[in-house]
């Protein structure tokens, strides 16, 4: 673990004055900053992205998951996901973030003296850029993070040219990754909460993900030779000291935020009948290290409840089910933000093996995914752990069902993407929730929030036609 934080949260405003030369000379403070250093509003974007969004993927994205269940009244976790409660709205958070790192990348293009930070600038914008797009579709993208320069009524871009257009993900990372091999002065690149001010860091993180975005639109894109040529370079996040996370810490104001909230809102998330199966199937000892006994158990036994109930009908006692471990609340010293790990790229590339998209050992790919997994989760990695039902060639089983449960299981807080992994192979397999709000389907993206219909109505209103009225069962583009 790395990379401990004590950061307070600040706010950063742009403040423009149309007023006369001599009242701007007489009222300008010549010791204040005329704009945010961005050495603060980089730490700030990653701080703030990285927390919210851990926040996000257990509360919300985990329930999309089933990794866990709500145990109260939650119509979010029986898919009515236009009805956000302690999260399910991470609009917001994109976009907050996406505009704050917009002026980090005007500065870093337009003031020498903070080039350094236009490398990681744009690979940041690459990161979330996806992760929006992945979970809405199509996005206001090319003019939404300007400013006062900038549309305040943005046009909604679709998926395919946020990916692969000038200006989108790849060319982004590809663009990060040529700023910051062209960058050879001696200024270094401070706020970085992530990677300490290493620029090799940040382009083994760049690559990373490449792979990741390449093997996420590989069903509508031949993109063998690119993975290829990734793989064969070698220059990606191999283990988990290079892992792009940071660490929560074991108090305020740092600390995971359950382990901030009441106690009612963190005993509202508990096992899910999903998450149990699985886990108990591959005899994982993973369950007792992301989740604990339940109260009544007399043996140390852990039980999971279907998703989605109907509160209004089934009142489930909190002590007949597990509850999260207390990494999560009594100890967070042990979580991490994260935003992309070592096992996840093994995953990937074994993916590709699997599929022919690249020239490499498949099975060798996944041990090592697995292995870092554990690791992450800091529990020992079982000796006959590979040979059983975990097997990559394991009977009934697909090598890719294996690789992506095995991703799925390890993206446990991170539950968005276990969702969006789910929506794109279809692996695990999911249960039909308890009562559902959305005719038994499993929804395939999040729909656009209200306020978009009110903000931005015409651009939204085109946007909706597009998405059978911004159905949440309508795919994003590389799952059609």
């Amino acid at each position: 673990m790395k990379n401990t934080l004590y950061i307070l949260t600040f706010l950063s405003l742009w403040i423009t004055i149309s007023c006369t030369d001599d009242f701007q000379n007489i009222n300008t403070n010549p010791n204040a900053p005329v704009s945010v250093q961005p050495s603060l509003l980089l730490r700030q974007v990653i701080y703030n992205f990285g927390e919210e969004m851990s926040y996000e993927g257990f509360v919300a994205g985990d329930l999309l998951s089933q990794h866990r269940t709500a145990l109260d009244f939650n119509l979010f976790d029986r898919h009515a996901l236009k009805s956000p409660q302690l999260g399910g709205n991470p609009w917001p958070i994109f976009y907050t973030n996406l505009r704050d790192n917009e002026i980090i990348l005007n500065q870093a293009k337009t003031i020498n003296a903070y080039k350094v930070y236009e490398g990681p600038a744009l690979i940041l914008k690459a990161y979330m850029a996806a992760g929006l797009t992945d979970l809405f579709g199509d996005v206001p993208y090319f003019e939404a993070f300007n400013g006062v320069d900038g549309s305040v009524t943005p046009a909604y871009n679709n998926q395919e040219d946020i990916y692969t257009g000038e200006d989108g993900v790849l060319d982004n990372l590809d663009k990060g990754i040529i700023a910051i091999q062209n960058y050879n002065d001696a200024i270094a690149l401070e706020g970085d909460i992530l990677f300490n001010g290493d620029l090799q860091a940040w382009i083994r993180f760049a690559n990373s993900l490449k792979i990741k975005s390449l093997i996420r639109i590989s069903d509508k894109i031949d993109v063998s030779s690119d993975l290829q040529t990734l793989f064969d370079n070698d220059n990606y996040i191999k283990n988990n000291t290079q892992n792009a996370v940071f660490d929560f810490t074991n108090s305020d104001p740092n600390s995971f935020r359950l382990a901030q909230l009441r106690v009612g809102d963190f005993n509202n998330f508990v096992l899910s009948e999903t998450m149990e199966d699985i886990l108990t199937h591959l005899n994982d000892p993973r369950l007792s290290t992301l989740f604990r006994p339940f109260s009544n158990s007399t043996t140390n036994e852990f039980n999971g409840l279907l998703n989605g109930i109907d509160g209004a009908v089934t009142t489930p006692k909190l002590a007949n089910y597990s509850l999260a471990g207390t990494m999560f609340r009594e100890d967070t010293s042990t979580l991490d933000a994260n935003f992309i790990t070592a096992w996840e790229v093994y995953f990937a590339f074994a993916e590709a093996a699997t599929k022919n998209l690249i020239t490499a050992d498949a099975k060798q790919l996944y041990e090592t995914g697995v292995a870092l997994a554990f690791e992450y989760w800091n529990t020992e990695l079982p000796a006959n752990y590979l040979t059983g039902t975990a097997a990559f060639n394991a009977s009934n089983k697909t090598p890719l069902e294996q690789i992506i449960t095995q991703k799925w299981i390890a993206n446990t807080i991170n539950g968005y993407e276990g969702w969006i992994e789910y929506n794109r192979t279809g692996f695990p397999e999911l249960k039909t929730i308890s009562a559902s709000l959305n005719n038994d389907l499993i929804p395939v993206r999040m729909p656009y929030p209200a306020e978009e219909a009110t903000l931005n109505a015409d651009n939204y209103a085109k946007a909706a036609a597009t998405t059978d009225n911004n159905s949440i069962n309508n795919p994003v583009w590389w799952n059609e």
